[in-house]
This record gives C-alpha cells, structure tokens and sequence, in this order.
C-alpha cells in the first residue's frame, strides 16, 4: 500500500532552495512513500468566497483541492517573507480548508519545515503555517521539524540531496510523516 504525501512549497521562485528542498524529498522518500510536488500554487486566485461556488471553482484551485484530496498527508515547505508565511501557502491553506467543516485536510496529518537565510531557518513562518493548517483542519505533527538557517550560502553551490547532514534529516522526516499517514491509511 502506498502512501500519498502532497507537498507545497510556499516560495514560487524558480531556484528556491525551499523549492530544492522538497525536491529532495521527493528523491528520498522511503519506499512505499510517494511525494507529490504540486506545481501551480502561483495560479491559485487569492481565496474569494465569491468565486468558491460549486461548479464554477476557479481551475488551478480545483486541481490544488483534487491533489489534497487524494493525499493522505501533506508536507509544508515554508520560507519566511517578512517575519511570517508567505502568502501563497496561507492561500493555498484557506482554499484547502473550504468548504467548511469538510475541507481537505481533514485531520490528515501535516508536518512544516523549511529553510530561510535568517539564522533561525525560518522557524516565525513554519510556526505560523502549523498554526493556519491545524485550524484549518489538519493534524499537524507537532515534533517533525526542520529548519536549515543560512540557506543562501549553504545551498550557494550544493543541492540540498547531495548535503549528507541535510538529506539525512529529510529523510527522517519523511520517514516520521509517511509513518502517520500510513496509520491513517491503514485505519
């Protein structure tokens, strides 16, 4: 049995170590763990309740709400813009936890980690998105975490995957969440 692990990273830049950094795990996942990069947090509309009208729900939300569906837990990658979480992961976070009461984290569980270059690995931010998506419906595991300081001269010339120190606390924690999704599954 596999288990499906959806993962969102909330920077959308091209060469974002937080970018890389998911990558990697999507290379390390243990066997019977499939990551899921999702592409296209970018063309997410801001959420409008508006908009979120059955039949009509924009298409790039749709498809974030399909693939978070079909995942059985979620993993955060949150860089630190301005002391918290970047827009476009609190977006794709309030379209996730629509419609009320059955949105699609549904007590699955979520772990957050990140780098930044601050000298704290961007703890504010991945603190903050724990906070959003656990009451936005997820089981978030408060005990997996990561936060790699200094990122922009630790990954300057080495891909997160070929940083041993790094790939091997990654793959602990994919390791830790595939652990809690399998038990989902299973139940």
């Amino acid at each position: 049995m596999s288990v499906r692990i959806l993962a969102l990273v909330g920077s959308l830049r091209a060469g974002s170590h937080n970018r890389q950094l998911a990558e990697a795990a999507v290379k390390l996942a243990p066997e019977g763990a499939e990551v899921e990069l999702f592409d296209g947090l970018g063309d997410v509309p801001f959420y409008n309740e508006d908009v979120d009208v059955e039949g009509s729900v924009p298409e790039a939300a749709a498809r974030l709400r399909a693939a978070a569906q079909a995942a059985d837990g979620f993993l955060f990658f949150a860089p630190e813009y301005n002391g918290t979480i970047p827009a476009v992961l609190k977006n794709a976070i309030d379209w996730l936890s629509r419609p009320y009461g059955a949105g699609a984290f549904g007590g699955k569980p979520v772990a957050v980690i990140g780098t930044a270059f601050g000298q704290y690995g961007g703890v504010w931010a991945q603190d903050d998105t724990r906070k959003a998506v656990g009451i936005a419906g997820g089981k978030v595991i408060e005990d997996i975490k990561l936060s790699i300081p200094g990122s922009v001269t630790r990954f300057a010339e080495t891909h997160p995957v070929d940083d041993a120190e790094v790939a091997a606390q990654l793959t602990e924690v994919v390791a830790r969440l595939h652990g809690h999704a399998g038990e989902v599954v299973a139940a």
